[in-house]
C-alpha cells in the first residue's frame, strides 16, 4: 500500500452496513417521520418563493411534484434497497424524476438534512408530548375529584413501613397530586424548548440567502425558532429535558402505585379493588389478586429505564450534530411514551374505582395507637405540660395499651391517669369522655385545619387551588392546540397558493 493512493473497488452501501445500519434507520423514518418530511418540504419551499430565493415558476412544478409524490407512493409498502442513502434522498429521487436535477435540486437551497434531521425529530416529540400531557392532565383531575370524594374517609398513614398517624385518604391522593402537577410543569418546560425551530440553522452556521426563519417556525407550527444556529444542530436538551421530565413522572407514580400494592395486601386491607381489576389464581381460589397494580409498577419501571437510558445514550457526546441523538436513539426513546401512556390510561380507570375498608381502617387504628400523637398535644394544650413530658406520658399509654392488644379510647384512660399523675407529680384535669374524644381519629384529622393539613376546611381550599391549577393547565393546552391548526391550516393555504389551487 503506497501513501495517499489506494486501489479501493468498493461500493456504497457494504452489504452489512446496509442491514445493520441503514435499513433501520430507512424503516424508522418510514413508521415515525413521513408526515414531519412532508410538513419540512412544503414549508421550505413556501418560504423559499415568498423571501424571493426561488420565482413563482420555479416553485410551482415543485410543489406540484410533492403533491404528486404524496399522492402517488405508498410510504409503507416500501423496502430499503440501498440505491439512495435514505428517506431524505428517496424524496429527492422522486424529484429528480419527475422535474429533473436542476430544478429538484433547488428545493435544498440553504438547508440541510442537520437542521431537518433535529426538526424531524422536535416534530415527533411533540407529536408525542401533548397526547402525554393530556393524559396527565386527565389523570390530575381523576386525582382531584376522588380527592374530594374521599375527603372524609379515614386511612391509616404509613411511614418506614409502620403505621404513624391518621388522616383521610383525600389528604393522600391530593399529595399525589400535588406531585403530579410539578411533573406537569417539568413536562411543559422541556415542551418549551423543543417547540423552538432548528430550521435554517443549515449545516451549522445559517445561510448566505435571505431565508425567513421565523416564517419556517410558524408555518411548522413552532412557537418561535431556536436562536443560535451552531445550537440548533448541537444542543440536544430538547431531548435531555423531555426524557428527564418523563423519567420524574414515572418515578414519582411509580411509588404511589407501590403504596397501592402495600395497601391492598391481606394484612394491611384498607384498599378494597373492584373484581373488575382482580384476577384469580389458577390453583388457589380463595386469592384475590389486584394484579393491574403490579402492571403498572413494571411498566412504570420500564418508561423509567427507557427514559434514563435516552439520558445515558447523550452523556458524553461532542457538542456538535452526531448520529448519537438521531435515528434509531429517537425511536427507541419513543418507547417511553408508549409505556407511559398504558399506565395513565390504567390508572385513570383504577383509581376512581378504589374504595376505602373502614372497618379495617378502624381495626388498623385500633391496633396501632397512630392518635396518641394528638394525646401529647392536648397535653400541652389542656395541662400546661412541656412536649417532652407530654411524649412521655404518651408513649407510656401507648405501651401499655399495646400490651393487652387493647384500645387506647377503651383501655387507654387508667393507663393514662398513672402516667400523667407519675410524671406531672398532680392528679389530670381531662376526663375519661374528654379522652375518648382527644384520642379519636376523627378529633386527629379536624384538629389538623391548618394549611396543607387533613381537615375538611383546609384540604377543600388546597383541592379548590389544584382545580384552579388543572383549569389553567387545560387552557395552555388548548391554546397550544389552537395555534398548530392556524400554522396547519396556514401553511396549506400558502402552499395551495404556489399549486395554483383555487
Amino acid at each position: 500500500m503506497t501513501s495517499g493512493t489506494f486501489n479501493d473497488t468498493s461500493t456504497f452501501p457494504d452489504p452489512i452496513y446496509k442491514e445493520t445500519v441503514l435499513r433501520p434507520l430507512f424503516d424508522g423514518a418510514k413508521d415515525h417521520h413521513v408526515e414531519g418530511f412532508r410538513l419540512i418540504d412544503r414549508a421550505h419551499l413556501v418560504m423559499l418563493h415568498e423571501t424571493g430565493i426561488l420565482t413563482l415558476e420555479q416553485a410551482r412544478p415543485i410543489a406540484q411534484a410533492l403533491e404528486a409524490i404524496d399522492r402517488e407512493v405508498d410510504v409503507s409498502s416500501l423496502t430499503y434497497t440501498g440505491e439512495v442513502e435514505d428517506f431524505f434522498f428517496l424524496i429527492e429521487k422522486q424529484l429528480r424524476a419527475r422535474l429533473g436535477p436542476d430544478l429538484a435540486g433547488r428545493l435544498h437551497t440553504a438547508r440541510s438534512r442537520n437542521d431537518i434531521d433535529h426538526t424531524l425529530f422536535k416534530l415527533g416529540l411533540k407529536h408525542r408530548i401533548d397526547p402525554l400531557l393530556k393524559r396527565l392532565v386527565r389523570l390530575a383531575e381523576i386525582l382531584a375529584s376522588v380527592a374530594e370524594r374521599e375527603s372524609g374517609t379515614l386511612i391509616v398513614a404509613y411511614t418506614h413501613g409502620q403505621p404513624a398517624q391518621p388522616t383521610v385518604f383525600g389528604h393522600y391522593l391530593s399529595a399525589v397530586l400535588e406531585t403530579l402537577l410539578r411533573d406537569i410543569a417539568r413536562l411543559e418546560a422541556a415542551r418549551d424548548i423543543v417547540d423552538r425551530s432548528p430550521m435554517g440553522a443549515a449545516a451549522i452556521t445559517t445561510s448566505g440567502f435571505p431565508i425567513d426563519r421565523e416564517l419556517m417556525a410558524h408555518l411548522l407550527g413552532f412557537r418561535r425558532p431556536l436562536q443560535n444556529s451552531y445550537g440548533c444542530i448541537a444542543s440536544i436538551d430538547y431531548i435531555t429535558s423531555t426524557y428527564s421530565a418523563i423519567e420524574l413522572i414515572f418515578l414519582h407514580l411509580g411509588r404511589f402505585i407501590q403504596d397501592l400494592q402495600f395497601w391492598t395486601s391481606f394484612e394491611v386491607g384498607q384498599v378494597y379493588v373492584p373484581n373488575a381489576f382482580v384476577q384469580i389464581s389458577s390453583i388457589m381460589p380463595q386469592k384475590r389478586n389486584p394484579v393491574p397494580i403490579e402492571h403498572m409498577r413494571h411498566l412504570s419501571s420500564q418508561t423509567v429505564g427507557r427514559a434514563q437510558a435516552m439520558l445515558t445514550i447523550m452523556h458524553n457526546t461532542p457538542f456538535t450534530d452526531m448520529n448519537d441523538s438521531e435515528g434509531e436513539s429517537q425511536g427507541f426513546g419513543y418507547g417511553a411514551f408508549e409505556s407511559g401512556g398504558r399506565v395513565l390510561d390504567l390508572l385513570a380507570v383504577l383509581v376512581p374505582s378504589l374504595r376505602i375498608d373502614a372497618d379495617r381502617v378502624r381495626q388498623n387504628i385500633r391496633r396501632s395507637c397512630i392518635t396518641v400523637t394528638e394525646l401529647a398535644d392536648s397535653l400541652v394544650r389542656l395541662e400546661g405540660l412541656s412536649f417532652r413530658e407530654a411524649h412521655e406520658i404518651a408513649a407510656e399509654v401507648a405501651r401499655s395499651v399495646v400490651a393487652v392488644g387493647g384500645d387506647i379510647a377503651g383501655d387507654g384512660y387508667g393507663p393514662f391517669q398513672m402516667a400523667f399523675s407519675r410524671c406531672a407529680g398532680r392528679e389530670t384535669r381531662i376526663t375519661p369522655v374528654q379522652f375518648g374524644e382527644i384520642v379519636s381519629p376523627e378529633n386527629f384529622v379536624a384538629v389538623r385545619n391548618r394549611f396543607g393539613g387533613p381537615a375538611p376546611g383546609a384540604l377543600a381550599q388546597a383541592i379548590a387551588g389544584y382545580n384552579l391549577e388543572i383549569t389553567q393547565i387545560r387552557s395552555r393546552l388548548t391554546d397550544t392546540e389552537t395555534r398548530a391548526r392556524a400554522a396547519a391550516q396556514d401553511l396549506q393555504s400558502r402552499f395551495n397558493a404556489l399549486l395554483g389551487a383555487r
